[in-house]
């Protein structure tokens, strides 16, 4: 149901301080299970890799308590930053779904250990990995702070990110209210120190996914990770459609709206 699958999105939260628990063997087998079904819309193959903590020496300064990672892997072609961002963010909702928490990370660990750990092949990239297991009670004052810094519990206003028909004309308030759930689960979308780069346009041919961007989140390493947020961002929104019922066309084929330069267009959803 659209309110169970808003419930799921809206309180899911990233999760640094873990209990120390191993995941129980039932999770773990219902977490493997469900990595084999993930697809994305660009038909691009994200391959997850789990991998121990202790086995590997694999640790990150801004988590405790965390026995397991999950590493995801994707070949350097064109639209694999989005198709990352996708696939990544429906085993995160997934495995909230079970109680499990994650948080993305790119930058704060020793990424050549994780990297070796994964049996990264040339022309592949990981652009993050995540922990995964059970929250503990309470927050580490180290994470309470880092989710002051970024403003974890804020987004940007439904006008700030949808527009109608032209870059930054007002979304239509009928059609506004009638995709008003649509619309929540692309805003509360996850990214990185919470930028939130996405922008939709709506036009005749479909919602039109745009990103915004700013300096500093493009690496050889992670690539795009902006474009991994917008990968996320239409996933919530394909998840809504698809729990109306309605199976969309995804293609990449810009429209040729005019927009600002540090603006670039990803795809088109057209239920």
């Amino acid at each position: 149901m659209m309110a169970e699958l808003l419930k799921l999105i809206k309180g899911r939260k990233s999760v640094r301080t873990f209990d120390g628990k191993p995941l129980s063997a039932e999770d773990r087998a219902s977490l493997e299970r469900y990595i084999h079904s993930i697809r994305n819309p660009f038909d691009i193959p994200v391959r997850f890799v789990l991998l121990d903590a202790k086995e590997h020496g694999l640790s990150s300064p801004v988590l405790t308590g965390e026995t397991l990672y999950v590493a995801g892997k994707v070949d350097s072609v064109p639209c694999a930053d989005a198709a990352f961002g996708y696939s990544f963010e429906k085993l995160v909702l997934y495995a909230w779904s079970l109680g499990i928490g994650t948080t993305w990370i790119g930058g704060t660990m020793k990424r050549e250990r994780f990297e070796q750990a994964a049996e990264l092949s040339e022309g592949e990239r990981m652009p993050c990995v995540s922990p995964l297991g059970y929250p503990a009670k309470n927050r580490s004052i180290r994470e309470n702070l880092m989710r002051r810094g970024v403003g974890a519990d804020s987004r940007l206003n439904a006008d700030q990110l949808f527009f109608g028909g032209a870059w930054e004309k007002a979304l239509p308030p009928e059609i506004q209210a009638a995709n008003a759930d649509l619309i929540e689960m692309v805003r509360w979308a996850p990214s990185a120190v919470n930028k939130q780069p996405w922008r939709i346009i709506l036009t005749e041919k479909g919602w039109h996914f745009y990103e915004k961007r700013d300096k500093g989140f493009i690496s050889e390493k992670t690539g795009d990770l902006q474009k991994i947020d917008v990968g996320i961002a239409l996933c919530h929104f394909v998840m809504g459609l698809e729990e109306k019922g309605i199976r969309p066309v995804i293609r990449a084929e810009n429209p040729g709206i005019d927009v600002p330069d540090e603006v670039e267009y990803i795809a088109t959803v057209n239920p």
